[in-house]
Order: C-alpha cells, then sequence, then structure tokens
C-alpha cells in the first residue's frame, strides 16, 4: 500500500470509510468492524491506517517472570516486523477484559518508538496524563492496574469487540471505533468515498438553504440516490 494511499484514507473518519465500503460490499453493513464503544484517549489525533499485528492477553493469571519477558521481547519484535505502518491489535482474553492493563505510559512509549502507530484493545489502559503525543490507544476501559498482565499468545486471529481481525489485515480505526478493509476492495474504495460524499453533499447543502422544507428534502434525497 503506497505512502500516498495511506495519507489519503487518513483523512477519513472510520464512519465514511464504513460508509464507503457499504457501497462495495453490503455486508459491512453488519461485520468488519468493532460493535462496543471503545475508550479514545485522543481525539484530536487523525484516524490510524496500518498492519494489524494481533495478540492476546491476559493479567489474572501470575507467570514465571523468565517466560513474561521472553514473550514480550518475542511480541516487541513481531509488532515492528514486516512492512509498515503497524497497528497492534491486542484482545484481552480474562474472564474480566481489562483488569489489568498492558496499555500505560511504558507500553505505549515503547510501540510508539518502534513506529507502531495505535492500538486497538479490548483491554484497559491507564496512565492517560503521560502517555505519549501522536499514539493513539482505543480501548475497552480505563482502569488503574495491571495485574500480571502478559502476552499470552502473537500473530493469532484476535476478536475486539465484534471485529475479527488476523496478522497483515489492514485496519482503519478512530474515535468511533475500527474497521477491516480487505485487499481486494482497496483499489475501488477512492472511487467509493468519493461516491458516498457526492451523495451525502446533495442533501446536506438542501439542509443550508433558507427556503428548506419537506419537498426540498425529496428533491435532493431523490437527486442523490441518481448519483453514480
Amino acid at each position: 500500500m503506497s505512502e500516498k494511499l495511506i495519507e489519503n484514507l487518513r483523512k477519513f473518519d472510520t464512519p465514511t470509510i464504513i460508509n464507503s465500503l457499504e457501497i462495495l460490499d453490503s455486508k459491512f453493513r453488519t461485520l468488519g468492524f468493532t460493535k462496543e464503544q471503545l475508550i479514545c484517549t485522543d481525539a484530536s489525533l487523525p484516524p490510524i491506517v496500518g498492519y494489524a499485528r494481533t495478540a492476546t492477553i491476559r493479567a489474572y493469571n501470575k507467570i514465571d517472570p523468565k517466560i513474561k519477558r521472553e514473550r514480550s521481547l518475542a511480541y516487541y519484535k513481531y509488532v515492528s516486523s514486516g512492512i509498515g505502518p503497524w497497528v497492534s491489535v491486542i484482545q484481552d482474553i480474562d474472564q474480566n477484559p481489562g483488569f489489568g492493563a498492558f496499555w500505560g505510559e511504558v507500553n505505549s512509549n515503547i510501540h510508539k518508538a518502534l513506529g507502531v502507530f495505535g492500538t486497538i484493545t479490548n483491554g484497559s489502559v491507564r496512565d492517560l496524563d503521560v502517555l505519549p503525543n501522536g499514539f493513539q490507544i482505543l480501548a475497552g476501559k480505563i482502569g488503574p492496574a495491571h495485574g500480571y498482565v502478559h502476552i499470552e499468545e502473537t500473530g493469532i486471529p484476535v476478536k475486539i469487540f465484534g471485529m475479527e481481525v488476523k496478522h497483515d489485515d489492514l485496519l482503519h480505526a478512530d474515535q468511533h471505533g475500527a474497521v477491516v478493509i480487505p485487499t481486494e476492495l482497496l483499489d475501488k474504495l477512492p472511487k467509493a468515498i468519493e461516491l458516498m460524499i457526492n451523495r451525502e453533499k446533495v442533501i446536506l447543502d438542501a439542509c443550508k438553504r433558507e427556503d428548506f422544507n419537506y419537498h426540498v428534502l425529496r428533491q435532493a434525497i431523490m437527486k442523490s440516490a441518481e448519483i453514480q
């Protein structure tokens, strides 16, 4: 994926991307995106667009420090390998996800320094006042502790609030949530975005008219539907 295409996709919010994907494949009415509210640590940041680096974590169970360290190092190597940009996607598989936060001051700084754009997780985040600028975190909740949080498995399929993600899936995410963009639709997506925006513009422009009423609205809706 070219840098130009990445920058173009980052110009649009995630709802716009999903609306455009719906034009190309109706399954995006119900599948492919997160379906629960996520905590966004910095809504002022542009959307994150990148390739998924996946893992699972637990925080309830105590683990041997040596094993924890080995798994962490293997994960850090994995999350910064291959063609970027990268997005960390971590599923908390504890019975109570978010009991222990994987994301805080240290891990967010490590990931940013490795070149990771941000993360999407059903787990928790903490250290909100000292997170690094420019690193986006979308988390299931905010929590104060980290428990025995550790990496369980790396590079496996995960599921974040209904969104199924595999290694190297292309993701688009912002304060609204996240969506997986199928590679087979990538080339068609820019035109679908343009089409969706043009259809909406007709209706939005009509709403700004001083003589706006039901009849003006009906005319705009009919005109919007004719745009191909």
